[in-house]
């Protein structure tokens, strides 16, 4: 157990935690959330001993090992899976006091002792299980005998994950551990820590993958530490709750559910706004559960209503794009209508990040035609785009290169809105962290207007709040876009439609997040499966065939009725507009100065037509979207 007794914690003069009490009992898996500059990033570092406590203390049993992930990976010309396999310190003692006395007969006893201390502790299965490590955080089989120098930042960043997750410790502290996954080695990491045995202390700011792998939440708000028993959504609930009484909550509250419920009465009988319209009700309704939880979020910023966008924005045919002459993606056929929301999912290494820079002209076709339409303004984020930043200069110094002409203090405020307040906004950005400077760099990109918005893990060193705010935003963002993300609740919040992008195609994926998922699993299996099954297990493989031949059906189910969905969508568009000329013109004082009888008779039939139709595709509409939704794929 851990027990923090009257603990104070400060950095210089400033105090993070101050005479907090609190027990963490073994076994349990804590979430560590809070804003910035809280201290979960201190309190790891007291956890470890780098710290010292300003007051109080904290006891730790002392037998506990504990695992971190490391910050830096020297450029090692060690196999990779032999690196990982280093994590586990007493299983490399112990080969190494094998190999010391593997040829000493008078050390006979001790080398059973070791032996069976191997057994004991699964060395001999190591090897396998660092491999099941290394292929969960998406490395390829080839790839594990390849030196670690060979690897880029971002992958030794994963070689040092699976060092921490391979170590059998007994308290792991893993501080954001999903920055540099994909989608699916998060969700193998998620499942992987639910799992584990030890006690788990994480800091993340993925609020599913926090759902999915953590018993209990422990919020850092200066300068109290406060434990939640439950996930995270739980915690958002339990402190929504807290948070009622405050009148800022429903007075900000509500000026947000006013913007949205204005989108959806002007969009929602337009057949090119209507499914952004069932998206921002969804939208709607997560709103009213969880924004309490964020009522004091120093984050308010919204998209600027963008400039008209042509149609079609992007158009690809027949299109392959790759590097160096090699395809990556091939035949691609696409055209990008305006107002389309698009998540892009597949596996790691698939091309998304490829795709992405074809649509933003950082990269060009191999082969094929891709063309952008007149007037289309694209919004580009991707990790990499911080680099341009100019270190010297200020967040403000920044927004005035791109608008030199408006007021100084309408750029303050804007940037207030992204918690760049006060002596911040006038200071350099070279010492920013990289959620400042993420922030920064979606501060300028909302700010020219997109229409177009291409958006590549977008939410990568961002924090809880400030994810929130971006959520809200792009829910209510009027333009189009594509985004790559492993943030799920961000693609169910904002994405429309899915594209997969697998094995060198682009397709329409007809399911959700979840669908994908479900996929993956599916995906896995049959390589795992592929070739290597033994005659036994003839029977499990054809409950997994089965299973997959129903799931095909369900999801070919669910297109049919997509479509109808859609066609329902187009409809009634078509008859709420009619509907609505017919009743302005009936209404009209002035068309009944000199009626004609026979017009006046086609009106009104027309009208009890539109209304009678009207009636039915709304009722069909509710209809198959139950039937949809009860499909449960």
């Amino acid at each position: 157990m851990i027990h923090f007794r009257n603990l104070s914690l400060a950095r210089g003069a400033r105090r993070l935690i101050d005479q907090a009490n609190l027990q963490i009992h073994a076994g349990w898996r804590v979430g560590l959330v809070g804003a910035n500059g809280s201290g979960k990033s201190s309190l790891f570092s007291l956890l470890k001993g780098e710290l010292q406590a300003e007051g109080g203390d904290f006891l730790l049993p002392a037998s506990w090992q504990i695992a971190v992930v490391a910050q830096e990976t020297p450029a090692l010309e060690k196999p990779a899976i032999e690196y990982v396999l280093d994590g586990d310190t007493e299983l490399r003692q112990i080969q190494a006091k094998l190999l010391v006395i593997e040829s000493m007969p008078e050390k006979a006893q001790e080398m059973g002792e070791l032996h069976a201390r191997l057994n004991d502790i699964g060395g001999y299965g190591a090897r396998s299980r660092a491999a099941s490590l290394l292929s969960g955080l998406g490395f390829a089989e080839e790839q594990f005998e390849r030196a670690v120098a060979t690897f880029s930042g971002g992958w030794r960043m994963r070689l040092n994950l699976a060092q921490a997750l391979v170590s059998r410790s007994e308290l792991m502290l893993l501080d954001e551990p999903t920055n540099h996954l994909d989608l699916d080695a998060v969700v193998w990491l998620e499942k992987w820590l639910a799992s584990f045995r030890g006690t788990l202390m994480v800091v993340s700011h993925d609020r599913d993958f926090l759902d999915g792998c953590v018993s209990h939440i422990v919020q850092l708000d200066q300068p109290r530490m406060t434990l939640y028993t439950g996930n995270y959504t739980s915690f958002e609930t339990q402190r929504a709750a807290q948070l009622a009484v405050q009148q800022s909550l429903h007075e900000k509250q509500q000026r947000r559910v006013a913007h949205l419920q204005s989108y959806i009465s002007r969009f929602r009988a337009q057949a090119t706004k209507a499914r952004q319209a069932q998206s921002r009700l969804k939208a709607l309704d997560r709103m009213q559960l969880v924004s309490a939880a964020h009522v004091d979020t120093p984050f308010d910023f919204s998209f600027l209503k963008p400039e008209q966008g042509p149609d079609p924005l992007l158009t690809l045919a027949d299109t392959d794009v790759g590097y160096d002459g090699q395809a990556i993606l091939a035949g691609i056929q696409w055209t990008l209508r305006p107002g389309a929301r698009i998540g892009l999912l597949g596996p790691n290494g698939a091309g998304k990040s490829t795709l992405i820079k074809l649509l933003s002209g950082e990269t060009s076709t191999l082969r094929g035609h891709f063309s952008q339409g007149r007037g289309l303004n694209i919004g580009y984020f991707a990790q990499h785009q911080l680099e341009q930043l100019r270190p010297e200069e200020s967040a403000l110094r920044h927004l005035m290169r791109l608008e030199p002409l408006t007021r100084e203090q309408e750029l303050r405020n804007y940037l207030g809105g992204f918690d760049f307040r006060g002596d911040m906004v006038d200071c350099p950005v070279s010492p920013f962290s990289g959620g400042e400077k993420s922030r920064l760099a979606l501060a300028l990109l909302i700010r020219t207007r997109p229409n177009l918005l291409l958006l590549d893990e977008p939410t990568n060193h961002l924090d809880l709040e400030m994810r929130h705010a971006l959520n809200v935003a792009m829910a209510e963002y009027e333009g189009s876009l594509v985004l790559v993300s492993h943030d799920r609740s961000l693609m169910r919040s904002v994405c429309d439609d899915f594209l997969l992008v697998a094995d060198g195609r682009v397709q329409p994926f007809p399911g959700d997040v979840d669908d994908y998922l479900e996929w993956l699993r599916l995906r896995r299996q049959e390589q795992i499966h592929a070739g290597a099954v033994p005659e036994e297990n003839a029977s499990g493989r054809q409950k997994h065939q089965t299973a997959k031949q129903e799931r095909e059906v369900l999801l070919q189910k669910k297109r049919v009725l997509k479509k109808e969905l859609q066609g329902l969508d187009r409809n009634l568009s078509v008859w709420a507009e009619e509907k609505s000329t017919l009743d302005r013109q009936l209404a009209d004082p002035l068309f009944y100065q000199n009626p004609d009888a026979n017009q006046l008779r086609v009106m009104n039939k027309r009208h009890a037509e539109l209304v009678q139709w009207i009636d039915e595709a709304e009722s069909r509409w509710l209809m198959a979207q139950e039937q949809m939704d009860g499909l449960g794929v």
